[in-house]
């Protein structure tokens, strides 16, 4: 499932809650980032959750949301979008991108060595 950066926002917030938020703690969360109202982030809040991306504690007072995907796993399926959409599956094209566009620090670049290295056989 594709997010869109507003549902990526919510839940960066409940990933970084930990054992749930409060419908207050996610508005506070929320807001100076996007200036949402209560309503709005409630709004977002149960529209995720019938995309089963949250999940609410209804048995705690107040409710709990909490994020029912995996961060890593949602950031590997836009890892493979982008790779198919722009760089045609080839991950030598993508790394190649942000290597001429961005400077690497010394321990990026050793790092970077590192992790192809690992990746001989």
């Amino acid at each position: 499932m594709k997010l869109s950066d507003k549902e990526w926002k919510v839940l960066e917030v409940l990933w970084t809650g930990g054992n749930g938020l409060s419908l207050g703690q996610a508005v506070e969360a929320l807001h100076p980032a996007t200036g949402w109202s209560r309503n709005t982030v409630l709004t977002y809040l149960t529209r995720m959750e019938a995309k089963g991306l949250v999940r609410i504690d209804k048995n705690a007072a107040p409710h709990r949301y909490l994020a029912a995907v995996d961060r890593e796993a949602c950031a590997a399926q836009e890892r493979r979008g982008l790779l198919e959409r722009v760089y045609q599956g080839s991950a030598g094209k993508l790394v190649a991108a942000f290597l001429k566009e961005e400077t690497l620090t010394p321990q990026e670049r050793e790092e970077l060595r590192r992790l192809l290295d690992d990746m001989e056989v």
